[in-house]
């Protein structure tokens, strides 16, 4: 009786001051849990529940071995998730004075990261430094010039120690950082390469005897490899890639062991310019093997290869008729496996999705490896006729032989859970205009693309629902009114039907007194 008289009492302004109050409350919570998706990948409420929620009500269970097994295995999936992860040098990466710092000027985008920068900072520490550089004063120079975040007093420090004497790693950094254009850079690195090569022999002289000589000649090695490649790479841009090629060729046979370079990368887009596939396929058949790491650049040349021989004439409704040949089905094979490795090339390749300058670093198996490769090799695919309506026809098939990535891989490992982590450090996925509002330079393309979790989608519902019923109690406050009170009436019909039941049983003064209460 309480009740009813309570529901009698609530007039219509109640109902939209309810709702409309649910409806803020649900749609505060649902824009709170789509950021917090957007930006991290996972629902909060979700990641709450698991991570404090299930270990109270005692979903979690520590002292059972199945458990303790379980637990091992997540340990060893999370250490070969982080070795996957590894970023790796851009071995076709542009040069910083000539192509990025150009493509600012004009478009007033900074094209390179922080967190690139900041890794190649390390690696000009780790390549072109070492602990005896303190004995010669230009060498001392450069050790605190890599150091230097700031370009200008890195080119200014280099400026300084040529001055002193000549210094190849002076030379290298204002070739990389302060020539505007190839040739200024190519005839930069001409001059660090006749000093470098000249400590490389002194070095090599003195290598045995002791640690101290032996640093500086792995110093003075790597200061040389990375001098020839880049004046090679100079040869390329400036459309002498014969050129390029027998400089890269004599660098591969002098330097066998330096594979930390991927000096074969650079190798095989230059003979692909040139269109001598019978010596890409040499190149292939030495670095594509199982015990050796793999790439972008390996899988999808191999991958082009394999579709240049039947592209020309492949035609889907023919192959669907007749079914794929023999040649036909070892070409869509290797377009699976390199799409396997890395899921993001032929959203490029087929131009679904813009690119942009390729970062400095890469992750093997993420979006920047991608960029890297679409960037260089989109011209050889363009060139083989019907290469990319092969790929086109046939790239989406790869997720039905992996529909589940992240778990179980077909040829290669599980693909990696932390590469879109690792691609937002390194691509530029967003720039600051002149008014401070953020607008979106790069979107990282996400694999597998994750689902919106169940919160996300039971809040919009929610907030929609008791935004309709604000809506209509504002309206129709007399008829919302009467639909409520039968709602509330029907809801709390069992609890009166207890009520009642209660008060028969009970003596009427020990109701009266619990009522009290």
């Amino acid at each position: 009786m309480e009740v009813s008289m309570f529901l009698n009492t609530l007039t219509p302004k109640f109902y939209v001051a309810l709702t409309g109050t649910s409806s803020l409350i649900s749609g505060l919570i649902l824009i709170f849990e789509w950021w917090y998706f957007r930006k991290y990948g996972t629902s909060f409420i979700e990641q709450v529940s698991v991570s404090h929620l299930r270990p109270l009500l005692g979903g979690v269970d520590n002292s059972s071995p199945t458990n303790s097994n379980s637990s091992n295995g997540d340990a060893d999936s999370n250490r070969q998730s982080v070795s996957e992860c590894k970023v790796w040098r851009n071995p076709l990466n542009l040069f910083r004075g000539a192509e990025y710092n150009r493509y600012t000027w004009v478009t007033g985008r900074e094209p390179l990261t922080y967190y690139d920068m900041n890794l190649s900072a390390q690696d000009h520490q780790t390549f072109f430094t070492c602990d005896s550089d303190h004995l010669r004063p230009a060498d001392a120079i450069m050790q605190k010039a890599w150091r230097e975040r700031n370009p200008q007093a890195r080119i200014s420090a280099a400026h300084e120690s040529l001055e002193l004497e000549d210094c190849a790693t002076a030379s290298i950094l204002l070739a990389e950082e302060e020539a505007t254009t190839i040739v200024e850079a190519e005839k930069l690195f001409k001059q660090a390469l006749k000093t470098g090569e000249g400590c490389y022999r002194r070095s090599q002289q003195l290598q045995h005897h002791g640690a101290q000589y032996e640093a500086q000649h792995r110093r003075d090695t790597n200061v040389l490899v990375y001098i020839k490649r880049r004046l090679a790479m100079c040869s390329r841009k400036l459309g002498r890639t014969r050129e390029a090629v027998k400089m890269l060729r004599d660098l591969m046979k002098e330097f066998p062991l330096l594979s930390m370079f991927n000096i074969h990368e650079n190798l095989l887009e230059s003979l692909l310019e040139l269109q001598n596939y019978a010596d890409v396929q040499a190149v292939l058949a030495k670095y594509d093997d199982i015990s050796l790491p793999k790439s972008a650049t390996i899988c999808y040349t191999a991958a082009l290869l394999k579709a240049r021989a039947v592209s020309d004439k492949f035609s889907p409704e023919a192959a669907s008729r007749r079914g794929l040949s023999t040649a036909e089905m070892n070409a869509v094979e290797a377009i699976h496996r390199a799409v396997e490795f890395n899921p993001h090339v032929p959203k490029y390749l087929l131009e679904m999705k813009s690119l942009i300058l390729p970062p400095e670093h890469i992750l093997k198996r993420g979006d920047s490896e991608a960029i890297a490769y679409a960037f260089f090799h989109l011209q050889h695919w363009k060139r083989v006729e019907g290469a990319l309506n092969l790929l086109h026809c046939t790239w989406e098939g790869t997720f039905r032989m992996i529909p589940y990535p992240l778990e179980k891989g077909h040829l290669f490992y599980p693909y990696p859970i932390c590469t879109e982590t690792a691609d937002r450090e390194l691509l530029p996925s967003k720039r600051r205009s002149g008014f401070n509002c953020v607008c979106v330079f790069h979107e990282v393309s996400v694999y597998p693309k994750k689902e919106l979790p169940f919160f996300i989608l039971f809040t919009a519902g929610l907030c929609s629902f008791t935004a309709m019923l604000a809506l209509l109690t504002h309206q129709f406050p007399e008829l919302m009114g009467v639909f409520a009170k039968a709602f509330l009436s029907t809801l709390f019909a069992p609890l009166n039907f207890i009520m009642e039941k209660v008060e028969s049983i009970l003596p009427s003064s020990l109701w009266h007194q619990l009522t009290r209460i």
